[in-house]
């Protein structure tokens, strides 16, 4: 066989799987609404835009180091000193293509087969697929439903094993919106007291979209600072998802491992991206508090139709989605459908409501729907009113 058995068995990403499914039926002239995106619809800031935009007239058009152009990696060290607590050196920041090249970087440098990563649950659907596809074993640990699914002290205990090499943390929560407290964050630190062989890696791609204090693992647990990496980007908060850039800080070794993986896959990243990202990272602006404002009223507006169409839901704390569970559905009979997952319950909605949502199971975690406020009122409303209609919900 001409392909490996890791890649045959690898499946494509659900999210970006259901995206290309909702961009085809609507070339098709199907008038489907997107609740499964992870992506804003708001446009890039003008800075942003503007720095692109210079950086394209200056001319800067060519190869830049590898880690990523030093305007840039001081602009995320003087982020990361505020947010986190640590002042790196630049020698121990690289800039990646987004920030999932980032996370895949430090797989890729330091799983070998046996190695085990503890991915709560509900995850990010990339987290283990990426462990697998370098060797690694995933070990995943369920949270509670009454704390928001966020990992507990006596969960992360339990998985931990000899072979585990990394923790993955990821706080605002996707697909959860949940926020981890500072208590919280304590109590998990209690446990790496313990396994001084397990490092952590911190996703903080939401940490700017969070609705209330979201605080760093490193400002509460600074011992664990030569084993933590921190992964983030401009992806999320200034609606940069096609622009790449995303970035990583941890211990000085791996930085250079990663950079050395990087070298040999991508190079750097976009060079005007990346002078565009300056802009995003150094933002002093009010951009982000009005974003933050316009989706707590999004928010609100979601959470409130799901409970009244009988979805059982969390507020998120942060990000722009909502888990909700399916399971008063689940069993039931529409249009002729017996829907028994939550993926039939997708596919159904899908097919008969023209509104895409991600099915829990994508997360590790089922019956759920995963739904997005990232598009506008009017259009969140005019899906969930094709929600309501297609389960009988009733006005």
């Amino acid at each position: 066989m001409f392909f490996t058995q890791t890649v045959q068995d690898l499946p494509p990403s659900p999210t970006l799987e259901l995206s290309e499914k909702a961009r085809y039926l609507r070339a098709q002239g199907v008038p489907v609404i997107d609740l499964g995106a992870g992506e804003l619809d708001v446009d890039t800031p003008d800075a942003v835009k503007e720095a692109a935009i210079r950086a394209l007239s200056e001319g800067f058009t060519k190869y830049t180091p590898v880690s990523g152009i030093a305007d840039l990696k001081k602009a995320i060290q003087q982020k990361l000193e505020k947010t986190s607590g640590f002042c790196y050196d630049l020698s121990e920041i690289m800039v990646s293509v987004g920030a999932k090249q980032a996370i895949f970087n430090a797989f890729f440098a330091t799983l070998s087969p046996g190695d085990e990563v503890v991915i709560p649950v509900p995850y990010w659907v990339s987290y283990p697929q990426m462990v697998r596809l370098v060797g690694g074993t995933v070990k995943m640990a369920q949270g509670e439903a009454e704390r928001f699914f966020k990992l507990t002290p006596e969960a992360l205990e339990a998985a931990i094993s000899p072979q585990t090499k990394w923790l993955i943390l990821n706080s605002p929560n996707n697909p959860t919106g949940a926020v981890y407290t500072e208590k919280e964050l304590a109590d998990l630190a209690d446990v790496l007291v313990n396994h001084t062989d397990v490092w952590v890696m911190c996703d903080d791609i939401y940490q700017d979209i969070a609705y209330e204090e979201a605080p760093s693992l490193g400002r509460v647990a600074p011992f664990l600072r030569d084993r933590l990496l921190v992964v983030h980007g401009v992806s999320k908060s200034h609606a940069m998802t096609g622009w790449r850039i995303g970035y990583a800080a941890g211990p000085e070794a791996l930085i250079r491992h990663m950079t050395n993986i990087q070298s040999q896959q991508t190079s750097g990243p976009c060079s005007i991206a990346q002078k565009a990202a300056i802009a995003a990272v150094a933002d002093q602006s009010d951009w982000l508090v009005s974003l933050r404002k316009t989706l707590k009223e999004r928010r609100d507006y979601m959470v409130r139709e799901l409970r009244q169409m009988g979805f059982a839901c969390e507020l998120p704390r942060g990000a722009f989605y909502v888990y909700a569970s399916c399971r008063h559905v689940i069993g039931k009979t529409f249009q002729g459908m017996t829907l028994t997952t939550d993926t039939q319950v997708a596919d159904y909605l899908l097919r008969y409501a023209h509104v895409g949502t991600v099915p829990g199971v994508a997360f590790g975690l089922s019956p759920y729907l995963r739904l997005s406020y990232g598009n506008n009122l009017d259009i969140l409303k005019q899906a969930l009113d094709r929600v309501r209609t297609a389960l009988g919900c009733g006005s």
